[in-house]
C-alpha cells in the first residue's frame, strides 16, 4: 500500500456512485465472477475498459478447501514444469494482479497465485482478522493442501503487504523447500511511514462503481494501476456486487484492518536480511530503501533492481519486465524443481578438507568459508570435500 500512487480521480455523477459511509446495511453476498457479465450496464460500456478472462492467463482456477476450517482460498495456476513461483498480492489487489506475468513465465516454471483472505473469491470464517500470523498460516495452509510434505523447489514472491507476508515466512524457516525470495516494492521505513496516511488515502477513493468498466477506468486514470490490460482481467476480482444497491464497491475492506499494519511491517527489513534463501528487492525507486536495507545491499546480501517507469504495483505496470526478472532471478541462482542445481563444475578445481574448526556452506556459484579463523586446507583428490 504505497500512499504516493493512490492519488484519487475526481469523481463526477455518472462515473461512480458515493453512498453513505454510515451505511450500516450487511455485506453483500460475492456472486461468482461469471456472473458480471450479463449485467447490463457492462454491456454498454467502451471496450477499452471491458473486462477479460483469467483464463487467457491462467491454466486453471481452483477453490482449495482448508481441513478443519470453514476457509476455503481461490488458486489460480499456471505451467507444468520447473520450480513454483507463489505469488501473493498486495492489500486490495488479488492474485490476478500476477495474470499477465503469469503468462510470460509459466513456459519455465508453474506459477501460482491465491487470492489472500477478505480478498477476491477467498471465503474464510473471519475475513477481517489480517494479522500477519493468520496471513502466513493462510498460506502454510495452501501449501499443505496442495503439495502435502513433498513440494517442489518454491520461490516466494510477495507484494506490498503480500511481500511482507513472504518475508516473515521466509524468516521463520517453515516452508522445508523454500529456494527464494522476492519482494515488490516494500520497505519497512516507506512503509512505516505512510500508516498514519492510509485511511485519508482509502476514504478518498470512489466508494461506488456503476460498472466494471467504470472501475477499471478509475484504476487507471486515477487509480493505482497503469498497465490497461492488467486492470482488465485484475480488478474485475477486487470488486463486489450490491444488490441492494445495485452497483459496485471493493471487495476488501481494508479501512477495518487497520489494526494489522503495523505488525505487517514492523521488522521487515531485519527479517528480510536474515532470510537464509537467495533474495531479489524489486522497487519503484531508489527513495523506498531505508538504511539497514542499503548497508545490506552493499554487502552483497540481496540483489536489488529498481525498475523504473512504473508505479506501486510493479507486477502489473512492467508486467514483462516483472516476468524477465523472476525468471532472470531463478536462472542466475539455478533454482530448478527439486532445488538449486549443483554440479561439480560449480566448485573450485581444487576443493579441500577443511578441519573441524572451519564451517562452510554450499552456494550454486561455490564454497564459501563462513569462520575466518583458524583453517587449514588438505587438498583431496576428484575435487571432494569433507569436514
Amino acid at each position: 500500500m504505497d500512499a504516493a500512487k493512490l492519488s484519487a480521480l475526481p469523481e463526477d455523477s455518472e462515473e461512480a456512485l458515493t453512498l453513505n459511509p454510515d451505511d450500516s446495511s450487511s455485506s453483500p453476498k460475492l456472486p461468482p465472477i461469471s456472473a458480471f457479465d450479463d449485467r447490463p450496464a457492462t454491456r454498454s460500456m467502451p471496450q477499452k475498459y471491458s473486462p477479460l478472462e483469467w483464463s487467457d492467463y491462467f491454466d486453471k482456477e481452483e477453490d482449495v478447501d482448508i481441513p478443519d476450517s470453514q476457509s476455503v482460498f481461490h488458486v489460480y495456476t499456471a505451467g507444468t514444469h520447473g520450480p513454483i513461483v507463489f505469488c501473493i498480492h498486495g492489500g486490495g489487489y488479488s492474485g490476478l494482479s500476477f495474470a499477465i506475468a503469469a503468462r510470460q513465465m509459466k513456459e519455465k516454471a508453474q506459477v501460482v497465485a491465491m487470492d489472500m483472505r477478505g480478498h477476491g473469491r477467498s471465503c474464510t470464517d473471519n475475513d477481517k482478522d489480517m494479522s500477519i500470523e493468520t496471513l502466513c498460516n493462510d498460506v502454510l495452509a495452501v501449501l499443505k493442501a496442495l503439495y502435502g510434505d513433498s513440494a517442489p523447489a518454491i520461490i516466494l514472491v510477495g507484494h506490498s503487504m503480500g511481500g511482507s507476508v513472504a518475508v516473515h515466512l521466509a524468516a521463520k524457516k517453515v516452508i522445508k523447500s523454500l529456494e527464494g525470495l522476492i519482494v515488490v516494492d516494500v520497505v519497512e521505513g516507506t512503509a512505516m511511514a505512510s500508516l498514519i496516511h492510509m485511511q485519508k488515502i482509502l476514504a478518498s477513493r470512489p466508494q461506488y462503481f456503476h460498472s466494471i468498466e467504470k472501475a477499471i477506468e478509475w484504476s487507471v486514470k486515477g487509480g493505482s494501476l497503469r498497465n490497461v490490460e492488467s486492470a482488465r482481467v485484475s480488478v474485475r476480482s477486487t470488486l463486489k456486487y450490491d444488490e441492494s444497491k445495485k452497483c459496485y464497491t471493493f471487495r476488501a475492506c481494508l479501512e477495518e484492518t487497520e489494526g494489522y499494519w503495523k505488525g505487517w511491517y514492523e521488522g521487515l527489513s531485519e527479517k528480510f536480511l536474515s532470510s537464509p534463501v537467495p533474495k531479489l528487492l524489486l522497487l519503484a525507486g531508489t527513495d523506498r530503501l531505508d538504511r539497514s536495507l542499503t548497508i545490506g545491499q552493499m554487502q552483497g546480501k540481496f540483489q536489488m533492481v529498481v525498475v523504473r517507469h512504473t508505479g506501486h504495483a510493479i507486477q502489473e505496470d512492467v508486467s514483462d519486465e516483472f516476468a524477465g526478472l523472476v525468471l532472470n532471478f531463478i536462472s542466475r541462482n539455478r533454482i530448478g524443481p527439486h532445488g538449486v542445481q549443483r554440479t561439480w563444475r560449480s566448485f573450485p578445481i581444487f576443493l579441500g578438507l577443511l578441519t573441524k574448526t572451519t564451517d562452510f556452506e554450499l552456494l550454486p556459484y561455490g564454497l564459501r568459508e563462513t569462520k575466518r579463523y583458524n583453517r587449514t586446507w588438505h587438498y583431496q583428490e576428484r575435487g571432494r570435500a569433507s569436514v
